[in-house]
């Protein structure tokens, strides 16, 4: 099993930052995706950002330009930058990887979620 722990939510003025990190732990032989999804009270969740191993990224409408994911492959971390934050980016944001664990298959995993508010 993969356990995902995430951390850097908060409440945060709107223009202003944060940083969210997620650390995989557990017999992990490979992670291939690294992504972060948001849900908001009353939406579906959805796509914020996505990192494959090789480092190409992709990133939902609302947040480009604003939002930048990374990872460190050696850490098993995935980290996403939050700048210019609006009000409509309050959400709860869940960890999500696509990896594969000693004597299983890939798959996905999900973190418990993190609360980021802004204000306006």
């Amino acid at each position: 099993q993969v356990q995902l722990e995430e951390s850097g939510g908060g409440l945060v003025q709107a223009g202003g930052s944060l940083r969210l990190s997620c650390v995989a732990s557990g017999n992990i032989l490979s992670i291939n995706n690294m992504a972060w999804f948001r849900q908001a009270p009353g939406k579906q969740r959805e796509l914020v950002a996505i990192i494959i191993r090789g480092g190409n990224t992709n990133y939902g409408d609302s947040v480009k330009g604003r939002f930048t994911i990374s990872r460190d492959n050696a850490k098993n971390t995935v980290y996403l930058q939050m700048n210019s934050l609006k009000p409509e980016d309050t959400a709860v944001y869940y960890c999500n990887v696509f990896a594969k664990v000693i004597g299983g298959n890939y798959r996905n995993y999900w973190g418990q979620g993190t609360q980021v508010t802004v204000s306006s």
